[in-house]
């Protein structure tokens, strides 16, 4: 990046509220500029310059906060997170995301048990693999009673595999003999039952739905810890795709990061009367700078989604509500995985491209590890942007397994930004990631699973700059907030974290342990660890 540089400097009649002094900012403004201090106030900056400059704007109440030399970055932004799902059952869940051993992953149920009510359920709802233990697989049945005998327990792991304890296949009304649609039970090499059921996410998400809900109090408590956790990992803002599982009514919680988020359709074949009748009173971009709509998505309808072979009928449907949408000047965004099928979808798109523009919509596409240089070439034309994801660091293992060489190239990072493709950088948590950003950093630039195997080659490996800006300003172009935030100027909201390691020199295989020291949304303090005290 650039040497440091009176960056932006504006001086103001009024002082600054807070200032931030001997720091390395790292701007990712177009020049790359570094800058030592910044100055806020009103939620904006008003300042991002030198020292000197900057702490003339101070006042006597001004926060004055010294960085100590550590590194400022602008407030990290995923661009595909299930975030408000997982915030309201984050109270009342099981967190196996970085447990080492399969010891360490039982401990952490025991220790949930001890704080459970008596008989409570316990639900581990993703965000691991097995390849994360030490043992490489997973846990057995007999594992999981000796440690929790007394609570019905629920393990998921992504969408494909689920264990339910005796107590909890009762209690959910569910057989292992004759298991839900979607479900098979999982048998051993001699033929015995493993305790495990197999599916895919239809059928595990439709399983989900039968377990005990969280109460009112629980997705308040959860929304404001879930938050805070990622605001430690100086996270600012989500984009949240909706997902299964939560209703509309469910859009009801307190933030401490702004939210753009999308209707996601719950009501297979009626899809385009739902999208309609929620959005009466809900023009695209309604709400204000910390909660607000952004379109529709990711799933558009059940028959297109994860359906690699649409038929005439299929593709008619989901054509009927993306016209709508795009007249309705919509973004939207839609989950396909599949590089050999995405003719399927873009040919559909470039249909209503024709009849309406969709160059200023900011319509997407989420994971398509696997796209091609075609495929981003189409996408580009379009203005259709590609929210991706490290599925391949708890996954790539198998994904690895499955696209033999390709996966040298997956996914292709490098081919998108040379195309000039708009990018955002996120995990797809918490069912199937973990939220971490900086787990996923390290994955952009290292290409390393959870299990240590390394897939992606170099000709597709970002620079350090690069895969931030596709963590702040790449993302933020997906909820029209580019010019707002995602880089460090004058004018812009006043989101950024104090890290506690320097992002650009830390050892590569370092960057997963990051987590920011002071993080900072419009100005105010969300979340601050020693040496700057502790959050109002």
């Amino acid at each position: 990046m650039g040497a440091l540089a009176p960056v932006g400097l504006t001086a103001r009649a009024q002082p600054a509220e807070l200032v931030v002094v001997n720091a390395r900012v790292a701007t990712l403004d177009a020049a790359s500029q570094m800058a030592d201090a910044l100055a806020v106030r009103g939620g904006r900056l008003i300042a991002v310059g030198q020292r000197a400059a900057v702490e003339a704007l101070a006042g006597p109440d001004t926060r004055r906060v010294d960085a100590g030399g550590r590194t400022v970055v602008p407030g990290l932004i995923d661009s595909h997170m299930h975030a408000i799902r997982a915030a309201l059952s984050y109270a009342t869940e099981v967190n196996w995301i970085g447990a080492a051993s399969i010891d360490e992953a039982m401990a952490r149920l025991r220790d949930a048990a001890a704080r459970a009510r008596p008989n409570g359920w316990l639900i581990v709802a993703g965000g691991w693999t097995e390849l994360q233990f030490a043992e490489k697989r997973r846990p057995t049945l007999a594992e999981v009673q000796r440690a929790v005998p007394n609570n019905p327990t629920y393990l998921q792991m992504f969408y494909s595999h689920v264990l339910m304890t005796p107590s909890a296949l009762a209690e959910a009304g569910v057989s292992l003999d004759a298991p839900p649609q979607g479900l098979a039970q999982e048998r051993d090499a001699s033929g015995a039952s493993t305790g495990w059921l197999t599916g895919n996410i239809i059928g595990v998400s439709a399983l989900f739905d039968r377990l005990p809900k969280p109460t009112y109090d629980d997705n308040l408590r959860g929304t404001r810890l879930f938050f805070t956790e990622l605001n430690r990992l100086g996270i600012t803002g989500v984009i949240d795709p909706g997902g299964f599982n939560i209703s509309p009514p469910q859009y009801a919680a307190l933030f401490q990061v702004r939210v753009a988020y999308s209707l996601f359709a719950q009501n297979i074949g009626a899809e385009l009367a739902e999208f309609r009748n929620l959005t009466q009173l809900l023009p695209m971009g309604y709400g204000d700078d910390m909660l607000r709509f952004n379109g529709i998505g990711e799933r558009i309808t059940g028959a297109m989604y994860n359906n690699n072979q649409p038929d005439a009928a299929a593709k008619e449907k989901f054509l009927e509500v993306i016209r709508w949408a795009a007249r309705q000047k919509l973004a939207l965004t839609i989950h396909w995985q599949e590089n050999a099928s995405v003719h399927h979808l873009l040919d559909l798109f470039e249909q209503v491209h024709r009849e309406t523009s969709l160059g200023e919509l900011r319509w997407s596409i989420a994971h398509l590890d696997n796209a091609s240089a075609d495929t981003l070439a189409r996408m580009k034309a379009l203005g259709i942007g590609w929210t991706m994801q490290d599925a391949m660091y708890l996954n790539g293992d198998r994904m690895a397994a499955a696209a033999g060489d390709a996966a040298r190239r997956m996914p292709p990072l490098a081919t998108a930004l040379r195309l000039g493709v708009r990018v955002g950088a996120g995990t797809d948590a918490h069912r199937v990631a973990s939220y971490n950003p900086f787990v996923a950093l390290q994955w952009m630039l290292d290409g390393r699973t959870v299990g240590g195997l390394s897939t992606r080659g170099p000709d597709e490996t970002p620079t350090r700059e690069q895969a931030l800006r596709l963590y702040t300003v790449g993302s933020a172009w997906f909820s029209f907030d580019d010019d707002r935030r995602g880089t460090l100027e004058v004018g812009k909201w006043a989101d950024f974290a104090i890290l506690d390691q320097d992002f650009f020199s830390v050892p590569v295989e370092r960057i997963g342990r990051t987590v920011s020291l002071m993080t900072v949304v419009g100005g105010k303090v969300v979340y601050a660890a020693a040496p700057f005290g502790a959050a109002p």
